[in-house]
């Protein structure tokens, strides 16, 4: 039996694939690349269907992945596709796999990563949506995960500036896909900086994907399928080699507000810190910029213009309500940015797959960040796809961040995938994993989420 793999809405012109994201800006050409992770101990037959956004199929690839294996596939490969395509793909695979995309503009001068999605909900959160908001503004495609043809709408939520706005709902075909473009969003007014509800109102699942993009950076960010009490970031940076980032959290309840509290818990550089705000109903509030520069707050006196690397997370939520999060990163003066998704509690398990680690590879290599939100316990990196540099019961306490760098791992180049193991099935692990290459012009920056397992 296939198992079936959204990944989500995508866009591409010029050499575009599939990928979850939405449509084209006016000033970039995107082009989209994705790499599938077997998690099986057996080979993969997989099936890539390719989606026009109207829900026609525009192209079928065949493929088969080798048993804990993976295999990257580039838009501009694809038979079948044309050169200028904008939709969406679902793989089907007699295995487990998991799927994360790369988005690329401008020929490498643009880059941001998300993933692909195994389920849908019929509500979904965007924590960050913004229109004209100092040269950025967001787009996002939201693709019909399920069987019937999906009746969508959309509530933008105001936050520090702009106006809410609910345009008409739409209709999305079984597999397509629909970009939202809030640059061409008037009614948003001129600046706004808020969030979005989207739901299905006919119960037919939805996922959906976020691009932020600006004057010489761009992120991207997957919408949640739910919510809980607290989430976590696994790496938060400032004054890391030019790097920062913030925080943002989205209370999804409409009805009630909630007072939040973040822990900073430092790994490699600084010192422990927190910081309070109120979120109201739906809306969303941005931590760790104000706290780590203006004076008067704990992290800044504490941690001055210092340098802090290690992890984030809700400590306190006054109301008890459902909150997501992402968190962006970005080294403005060399013009790198991305974003990634916060995780859940829910979803930390005893091992993370990891679809896509490099070393060495043209100037690329990847960095990880693993948190252990549950006991003591031991774990186990293995890389698969070239020359081991595998590490067996390495300590790491309830609470701690470690951090891996791939390029110290590997003598040579390296490009493949790995997977994260606790030594116990009730071993809660969370993986973010950074792709850079630092030497590179133009925003060479991506970052993605591991997807926890059941070995």
């Amino acid at each position: 039996m296939k198992k079936a793999l959204r990944i989500a809405a995508m866009a591409l012109l010029i050499a575009a694939l599939l990928v979850p994201l939405g449509q084209v800006s006016a000033q970039l050409t995107y082009s989209s690349a994705f790499q599938l992770q077997n998690l099986s101990g057996n080979e993969a037959d997989i099936t890539i269907t390719f989606y026009y956004q109207d829900g026609r199929e525009a192209a079928t690839v065949f493929d088969a992945i080798p048993a804990s294996g993976s295999k990257t596939y580039f838009a501009i490969q694809v038979d079948g596709l044309p050169e200028s395509f904008t939709g969406s793909a679902v793989v089907s695979s007699s295995e487990d796999i998991r799927a994360i995309h790369n988005l690329t503009a401008n020929d490498m001068a643009f880059g941001a990563s998300s993933s692909g999605y195994t389920t849908g909900a019929t509500q979904l959160s965007a924590p960050l949506i913004m229109r004209g908001n100092s040269g950025f503004s967001t787009w996002f495609n939201v693709q019909n995960a399920g069987a019937s043809d999906a009746t969508v709408q959309v509530r933008f939520m105001a936050g520090s500036s702009g106006n809410d706005f609910t345009p008409a709902a739409v209709t999305i075909a079984p597999g397509a896909a629909y970009t939202f473009d809030q640059a061409a969003m008037t009614e948003l007014g001129d600046r706004f900086v808020g969030s979005a509800i989207i739901e299905s109102t006919n119960d037919v699942p939805i996922v959906a994907s976020v691009v932020e993009v600006g004057p010489n950076t761009l992120f991207a960010y997957d919408a949640f399928t739910t919510g809980i009490q607290e989430t976590f970031a696994p790496l938060f940076m400032f004054n890391n080699s030019g790097y920062i980032s913030g925080f943002q959290i989205q209370n999804i309840d409409t009805n009630s507000a909630t007072d939040v509290t973040v822990t900073y818990t430092p790994s490699e550089a600084g010192v422990a810190c927190t910081e309070t705000q109120s979120i109201q109903p739906g809306s969303s509030a941005t931590f760790g910029l104000a706290a780590f520069t203006q004076a008067g707050q704990d992290c800044f006196d504490k941690n001055g213009s210092g340098r802090f690397v290690g992890s984030a997370s809700v400590t306190a939520n006054t109301g008890d309500v459902e909150l997501v999060g992402l968190l962006n990163q970005l080294n403005s003066g060399a013009a790198k940015g991305s974003a990634y998704s916060t995780f859940l509690s829910t979803d930390a398990q005893q091992c993370v797959s990891l679809p896509l680690l490099m070393a060495k590879n043209a100037g690329f290599y990847t960095g990880f960040s693993i948190v252990n939100i549950g006991a003591d316990t031991t774990i186990d990196i293995d890389y698969t796809g070239g020359t081991t540099g595998d590490e067996s019961g390495v300590a790491i306490a309830s609470g701690e961040a470690l951090v891996r760098i791939t390029d110290t791992a590997f003598a040579d180049r390296f490009v493949g995938s790995g997977t994260v193991c606790g030594a116990n099935p009730t071993d809660q692990l969370l993986v973010v994993v950074n792709e850079l290459s630092a030497t590179g012009t133009g925003d060479t920056f991506f970052t993605y989420n591991g997807f926890g397992f059941t070995p």
